[in-house]
């Protein structure tokens, strides 16, 4: 009985092996152009990364270093839009995208804002996906600014909660008065208690927490 179960086991094998064989015989150019696929494809994504897209990035960054000095003098016109020797953000966004790092968009935002150009600060800042928390803050806390400029308030309100989660730090402390006031300017004086409250108990040493018993009286009088 043994061998016999043996025998089974045995022939059972050689059939799963020729089968096997079998398989391969009947699919080997497929299998043969599937593999060379993916070798080609792999092969042109490194030549890309390395002879292309690297380059690019690297020249991006060179086009940026002007465009940042001119924007820590303030000088944000011309940070944005260029002076015909530099390129402003405007354009290196616009010619390099993400390859000029993430912050491009942060700071085209930010420059917009600053001239006044509400709609394309939106636009640009929502465009900053950043993983620094208070980069990431600062552009929520911006759009917030721009929304509120545009009588937006709603969706101000948001940014600017969004940002002092995201901050989590004395930054917050501005977002959450921005987004109390904003709050108050909606008619949700529950919100806006709220954020004062936060202030004044999780951030007692910020600039903000000083005068934040006057924000909290104003609502205990509506």
């Amino acid at each position: 009985m043994a061998k016999e179960i043996k025998k089974d086991a045995a022939q059972e094998a050689v059939e799963q092996v020729s089968k096997t064989d079998l398989f391969f015989q009947k699919y080997t150019k497929v299998i043969i152009i599937c593999v060379t696929a993916v070798i080609i494809v792999a092969l042109a994504a490194f030549l890309y990364s390395r002879y292309i897209y690297a380059p690019a990035k690297a020249e991006a960054l060179g086009q940026m270093f002007p465009a940042e000095e001119l924007f820590a003098q303030q000088d944000y016109q011309t940070a944005l839009e260029g002076d015909g020797n530099i390129l402003g953000f405007a354009q290196i966004a616009k010619e390099y995208g993400a390859k000029a790092g993430k912050a491009v968009f942060m700071y085209a935002g930010v420059c917009e804002l600053q001239l006044g150009n509400y709609e394309e600060a939106v636009k640009y800042l929502d465009r900053y996906h950043g993983k620094d928390r208070i980069l990431a803050g600062r552009a929520l806390a911006c759009k917030g600014d721009a929304l509120s400029a545009l009588e937006r308030y709603d969706q101000a309100l948001s940014c600017y909660l969004k940002a002092a989660k995201k901050s989590g730090n004395l930054y917050s402390a501005a977002y959450l008065l921005k987004a109390g006031v904003v709050a108050e300017e909606l008619g949700k004086n529950d919100v806006a208690l709220d954020c004062y409250n936060t202030i004044k108990e999780e951030y007692p040493m910020s600039a903000e927490a000083m005068d934040i018993e006057k924000y909290i009286t104003r609502i205990g009088n509506k």
